[in-house]
């Protein structure tokens, strides 16, 4: 998952050209101490081949494979340019998302950029941005906290026994339309895992639409009071 600190990433940078920026974009790769000066002609190689341009103001530099020789350690560095920089495709850009891969880490990165290239205004928002915080805000996957309210709560459901009671909680997921019958079958032939305290645990990655949280408990035992 790319995730983005303040070390991470270079304001105000300015180049003439796109060479000049992605010899920038490199120089910051061999000080962070990911590659090797010679990842320099890795990045100008894959340029050659095609851009790297992502849109939205956006370019993701990354090497050859034949390159990935003098990669060190798998690493990011992000370019900001206020002024912007032509590339070699006639596109504006502002932002150098620049990849040091060790293997095919640049897809996942490209992957988790993708909510960015569609929203209205992000590549003026990049080219403002006056402190670390804001471009990593700009270019990070907002976080999605599962749903938890009333509708995925099932309180004092009769159940006989732990499966029962699991398929309660995932029956509430399906009827807040947080899941499909795919996430009920799923579930239905998995055990729960024992995490202590009374709490068990069911879980799985299929039939999803929405993060949430279904939590079912049986009705609360009254101990036994001997009649007066």
């Amino acid at each position: 998952m790319l995730t983005l600190g303040s070390d991470d990433i270079l304001l105000d940078c300015h180049a003439d050209d796109w060479q000049s920026a992605l010899n920038s974009a490199a120089d910051a790769l061999v000080a962070a101490g990911f590659v090797e000066p010679d990842y320099r002609d890795g990045l100008h190689d894959r340029e050659a081949q095609s851009s790297t341009f992502l849109g939205n103001a956006i370019a993701i530099p990354h090497g050859t494979p034949e390159s990935r020789q003098y990669v060190k350690q798998t690493g990011v560095r992000v370019l900001q340019f206020p002024h912007g920089v032509q590339w070699h495709d006639g596109q504006q850009v502002h932002v150098l998302v620049t990849i040091a891969a060790q293997n095919d880490e640049h897809l996942d990165i490209l992957r988790q950029l993708t909510h960015v290239l569609d929203r209205e205004g992000v590549a003026e928002q990049l080219a403002n941005a006056t402190s670390a915080a804001d471009v990593a805000r700009l270019l990070s996957k907002p976080m999605v906290m599962p749903r938890l309210d009333n509708d995925t709560l099932c309180v004092g459901f009769p159940a006989k026994d732990l499966q029962e009671l699991t398929l309660a909680a995932a029956a509430r997921l399906r009827q807040s339309g947080c899941v499909d019958n795919t996430f009920i079958s799923a579930i239905a032939s998995i055990e729960p895992t024992w995490l202590g305290n009374g709490l068990w645990l069911a879980s799985h990655p299929h039939g999803v639409a929405q993060p949430a949280l279904g939590v079912a408990k049986p009705p609360v035992r009254k101990p036994n009071v001997p009649a007066c």
